[in-house]
């Protein structure tokens, strides 16, 4: 027993409730449990219970033992003046005081108490995967919307901060956030770097020639350091040096990774293809968010790498012609993982509740995600249809099954649930 796991048998009432006294044997009912409290103070607020006829209205403090009463200091705390119930797992000693304790150690069904220590000790990757039959389809409906908005919400935060460093210059941030995801997955932190060396204002004098747009990213990332014997690197290399000269630039103090990735996904051909989106559209932020549909999204971030690529995968070595489009997999990972998020703490900002509404829709029509914890989820039986669902799963894996907060989970609560209590006999 913790106290987290009493404050969660307490809040929803898995014990049994019929013929309660309290530790010195006053006839108890518990009128109203009251609301969990997550700040300083009792664990309960606006509690209301009937003792020996008389209704009393206040606060309920949650302990494993009666002493930690007073090991915890709450006899001289002010916070604790208006405490009208003591509930404890184990009544190990009477206190000099006047609030009614009310044991509950003979009263919690043994099923959630097994279960729950069988949760704990799961050594899988998803502690109740074998329990998951338990669960309401309606429950996992209710759950999914609320772990997606919460997945949202914590990606809103992370636009805001960009936001905050560009001076809320919504184009930077959505020029970095979209740089950022070209990179994923291992050089994520290394484009956003090379993005906040070139702001739009400099790319923008410079739209019209996408030899100068790549000769800057490419320069920023340390990969014209030589000129190579191409005619094309040559002038890149001519083209950055010049640049780089004209506007003091420093590039950017990374170090790029080409190991263990597919040609298709190497940092050159995707600051390439980086290059030609924003020659296509040099207010992406704008056009994005002007943008009526899913699909004119994707028009916007379909992009197909300059000529000389066709035949590059790197800027040294020539390979078979293969034209270097964003496929449709890496433009839905940019609208999941960048342009929705942004979008979402854009209307969040400007209090646009139609566009707020419309990113979990925007979910639900692209395509479900594939990676390795979305394969447990399958494996396990639970559905992931479409983007919404995959993102509800990687949250729910991420903030809940993978650091054992079952208790804060709904799908832990219907694994967990021993018995209707008003059914109870």
């Amino acid at each position: 027993m913790n106290e987290h796991l009493l404050q969660f048998i307490w809040q929803h009432q898995y014990y049994h409730v019929q013929g309660l006294t309290t530790t010195t044997g006053s006839p108890l009912q518990i009128l109203h449990h009251g609301q969990l409290n997550h700040h300083q103070g009792p664990d309960f607020f606006n509690g209301r219970l009937r003792l020996d006829g008389i209704v009393l209205a206040g606060t309920i403090e949650l302990h494993l033992r009666t002493s930690d009463w007073n090991r915890h200091g709450h006899s001289h705390d002010a916070h604790y003046r208006n405490v009208i119930l003591h509930v404890v797992w184990e009544h190990d000693r009477e206190l000099n005081q006047t609030i009614p304790v009310l044991e509950l150690r003979n009263r919690i069904p043994r099923i959630l108490l097994e279960r729950y220590r069988k949760l704990l000790e799961q050594p899988e990757q998803l502690p109740c995967r074998n329990l998951l039959d338990r669960v309401p389809e309606l429950t996992w409906v209710h759950w999914k919307e609320r772990l997606v908005v919460e997945r949202l919400l914590l990606r809103q935060e992370k636009v805001q901060e960009l936001l905050h460093r560009n001076r809320r210059h919504w184009e930077e941030t959505c020029w970095q956030l979209l740089a950022r995801n070209f990179g994923l997955p291992l050089n994520a932190d290394a484009f956003e770097a090379i993005a906040a060396t070139l702001p739009v204002a400099l790319l923008s004098r410079h739209r019209q020639q996408i030899q100068q747009l790549e000769a800057l990213l490419l320069g920023q990332a340390g990969l014209l350091e030589t000129a190579g014997t191409d005619p094309y690197v040559i002038l890149l290399h001519r083209e950055y040096h010049y640049l780089r000269r004209k506007y003091g630039l420093q590039p950017a103090p990374v170090l790029l990774q080409f190991a263990r990735m597919r040609p298709a996904h190497f940092p050159t051909v995707r600051l390439a293809q980086l290059a030609m989106l924003f020659q296509q559209s040099g207010r992406i932020f704008s056009d994005l968010s002007a943008a009526d549909s899913l699909d004119e999204m994707k028009r916007l971030l379909r992009v197909t790498a300059n000529d000389f690529w066709h035949r590059h995968y790197t800027l040294t070595e020539k390979s078979a012609f293969q034209p270097k489009q964003l496929g449709e997999v890496m433009v839905n990972a940019l609208l999941i993982n960048a342009v929705l998020p942004l979008l979402f703490a854009y209307a969040a900002e400007n209090r646009n509740a139609a566009l707020r509404e419309k990113i979990p829709d925007y979910l639900q029509q692209l395509p479900k995600e594939s990676n390795r914890v979305l394969r447990i989820w399958q494996e396990s039986g639970v559905a992931n249809k479409n983007a919404f669902d995959s993102q509800a799963l990687l949250q729910l894996y991420k903030h809940y099954c993978s650091k054992g907060n079952c208790l804060s989970c709904s799908v832990g609560h219907a694994v967990l649930k021993p018995f209707t209590p008003a059914s109870e006999s």
